[in-house]
């Protein structure tokens, strides 16, 4: 078992130190060997510490997940697009609108090459390794978030760090019941790349995501 002094040191390097000093301005030649180690670290601490298999859970309750998903879904997907509409209506579903080669490569991109890496890093990794730290399940999901949001510091965007709040809240939920990194990552991507289509990809800083 590993010591809790190392827990809250790799806790604090990994999930408040990193993602802070991403948002300083230095290289991000330097900075992008500094997430890749990190993310090996984590690889492999789950692969040869916490002895995790990486397939899909087997008894998954798909029908419960699917319909809380679902109806959390309508809710987002109303709100944002009245968001959207009433604050930038020219954005309003601007990308699928305009340029349908461009979404279907931010779609993709997001999907697969930051969704499950992220979910790795802030539900399976962090609910294995600190878990046993929290005598409360609500502050431990409320941490979560939190570190979450913080994730997305670099952004400089107070409404990304409320949206990403909002967010962690959920997928933390999510994993805490499901206990399934696959179902959480479609949820994820599910919700992410809703914002995407809805005209709100701005905030997350991919090209070409701004109206006219």
């Amino acid at each position: 078992m590993t010591h809790p002094r190392y827990l809250l040191l790799e806790f604090f390097i990994i999930f408040i130190a990193i993602p802070v000093s991403f948002a300083l301005p230095y290289s991000p030649w330097i900075k992008g060997p500094i997430g890749l180690l990190g993310f090996a670290y984590i690889v492999y601490v789950l692969f040869r510490v916490e002895k995790i298999k990486f397939r899909i859970k087997q008894g998954i309750e798909w029908r419960a997940f699917w319909k809380r998903t679902l109806t959390i879904f309508a809710v987002i997907a109303l709100v944002t697009s009245a968001f959207v509409y009433f604050s930038e209506p020219n954005d309003l579903f601007y990308v699928p609108r305009t340029n349908i080669g461009l979404y279907v490569v931010i779609l993709f991109i997001y999907t697969f090459l930051s969704v499950w890496q992220q979910e790795i890093i802030y539900r399976t990794f962090f609910f294995e390794r600190y878990e046993d730290l929290f005598k409360n399940k609500y502050l431990f999901i409320f941490v979560n978030a939190i570190v979450f949001s913080l994730a997305h510091i670099f952004f400089r965007n107070t409404l990304v760090l409320f949206l990403t709040f909002v967010g962690g809240i959920l997928f933390a939920w999510t994993y805490f019941k499901f206990r399934s990194t696959t179902l959480v990552s479609i949820e994820h991507a599910l919700y992410g790349n809703w914002l995407f289509t809805v005209g709100m990809g701005q905030m997350l800083a991919f090209p070409g995501m701004e109206g006219p």
